[in-house]
């Protein structure tokens, strides 16, 4: 039987897909540790003390998550640095295309983009083993703090309604950027979305199937917006 550290020969002995999980979780260790750099420079923009505490909460729950994958590629036998590095540039041009100009576009951004990879990456998780698709679930457990985030963008729509509309602008700049990027991830990265269409033990999706993905990914981002009280 194989143990949990040592994946069965059919994934982990296949050097595709092998350099395909190490591709993804360099990337989402990437983007935690980016999230709780964004979070905490969001954080000296809060109004008072209790939004600010809340938004260091929020990127207190990212880096745990990195922490994890940090810690399952080394046991891999992989440079967690150099992982996350192949992937800088991606997220760095995500939060340059998407800087927020204050604490109410940063909780949106934070809420929406969440959400956004948290949907990607569950949909690359059905294709993966038992171990790493478990760590990725597990990762995309959430901060914990969604509620925080709808009532406070809620109560600054409710005191001035002019603000929903602008909220909602940038939802929808959010959404598109963050579909961009993925996008071109995967289709700039040969082994990850080798996982992604199948080749392992098992047939994943087709062009069609990807195109069906994204569109989900789409719903799922009007469904939050409509909670925050924004048309998508």
């Amino acid at each position: 039987m194989a143990s949990k550290d040592v994946p069965p020969p059919s994934t982990f002995d296949d050097p595709v897909y092998r350099t395909g999980v190490v591709e993804l979780l360099g990337l989402l260790a990437y983007g935690e540790i980016s999230a709780w750099e964004r979070l905490a420079e969001d954080a000296t923009m809060a109004p008072d003390l209790t939004t600010k505490v809340e938004i260091v909460a929020m990127a207190t729950a990212e880096f745990g998550h990195f922490v994890k994958l940090r810690d399952r590629l080394v046991e891999l036998g992989e440079d967690p640095n150099a992982a996350m590095q192949e992937f800088a540039a991606t997220f760095d041009r995500f939060h340059l295309q998407t800087t927020p100009s204050d604490w109410l576009e940063g909780l949106v951004k934070a809420y929406v983009g969440d959400g956004l990879a948290a949907d990607f990456y569950r949909e690359i998780a059905a294709y993966l083993d038992t171990d790493t698709r478990a760590l990725v679930l597990d990762t995309l457990s959430g901060t914990g703090h969604s509620e925080f985030v709808i009532d406070a963008v809620r109560s600054a729509i409710k005191q001035n309604p002019r603000v929903g509309g602008r909220l909602a602008l940038w939802g929808r700049r959010l959404m598109g950027e963050a579909l961009s990027q993925a996008q071109m991830v995967v289709a700039e990265r040969d082994a990850l979305s080798t996982v992604l269409v199948g080749g392992v033990d098992h047939p994943g999706m087709d062009l069609a199937g990807i195109g069906r993905m994204f569109t989900r990914i789409t719903e799922a981002h009007a469904a939050r917006m409509d909670k925050l009280g924004l048309a998508a």
